[in-house]
């Protein structure tokens, strides 16, 4: 491969940030669960959503709901889910695949 195509692809891939998989367990209050929060966020911060479990109720909304981005999104997505009412905890041991 020549040399200015080499260099153009390490330029390239050095431009890519670095992405990263998050699990966060989200707690709805009732004046949202009918809202599209999901759809919301992963559209806003070009975020890949994976729902890992759920349970939903007139009174609250619980997710448990795998994130995938970049690390600056993520973080981003995250307070912006605490602005709208939704409480936000890390994943702290993987039940689902244990």
């Amino acid at each position: 491969m020549p040399a200015k195509r080499k260099a153009a692809k390490k330029k390239k891939a050095a431009k890519k940030p670095a992405r990263e998989k998050r699990r966060l367990w989200l707690m709805y209050p009732p004046r949202l669960i009918t809202t599209p929060v999901m759809w919301e966020l992963a559209t806003k911060f070009d975020l890949v959503t994976n729902i890992r479990q759920a349970e939903v109720r007139d009174e609250i909304g619980i997710v448990c709901l795998e994130l995938e981005g970049d690390r600056d999104h993520l973080k981003k997505a995250t307070a912006w889910l605490e602005r709208r009412g939704v409480k936000v905890e890390p994943v702290e041991i993987n039940v689902i695949e244990s």
